[in-house]
């Protein structure tokens, strides 16, 4: 995929200016077209099981979720809304408590209104994933869709 779109601005703006992800701490690794990782420390605030420290599934929910949403953005000709119409998410064991969790997500195919995406959470693995994960996306149509990125238009 070729970009005509900034996308380590729009990856700043995306982890900078949505609430739920600074007030989960996420933050961007790495980013290309279509394509991102971005990460959560660990905090006791997002722990679902004190007893072991494991982190609730919801906090690696949104994490997953947004790499996803921010893979769309990057994969589209120009960026616009876009929501979540499906996630599904398939947890493969437990963060293990007091370390880094990473979400990577990947936007194989773009179309004219929706976007499918896959990808895992893992923690230094990407080999032991935490959980594997896809989803598709709700495209605006105000912001275009595949055009220029080849997607089939549905």
């Amino acid at each position: 995929m070729e970009s005509a779109i900034d996308v380590e601005s729009i990856a700043a703006r995306f982890v900078t200016t949505l609430p739920h992800l600074v007030a989960t701490g996420i933050s961007l690794e790495s980013v290309s077209v279509g394509r991102c990782v971005l990460r959560m420390g660990y905090q006791d605030h997002l722990v679902g099981d004190p007893a072991s420290g494991v982190l609730h599934g919801g906090a690696v929910t949104t994490l997953i979720d947004s790499a996803f949403g921010l893979a769309v953005l990057t994969a589209m000709p120009a960026p616009g809304p876009v929501a979540t119409l499906d996630l599904r998410i398939d947890y493969l064991r437990p963060a293990a408590p007091k370390r880094m969790l990473r979400a990577d997500g990947h936007c194989f195919k773009l179309t004219r209104h929706i976007a499918f995406v896959r990808g895992f959470a893992y923690q230094d693995d990407p080999q032991d994933p935490v959980a594997a994960a896809q989803g598709s996306f709700l495209i605006s149509p105000l912001a275009g869709g595949a055009g220029a990125r080849g997607g089939q238009p549905l």
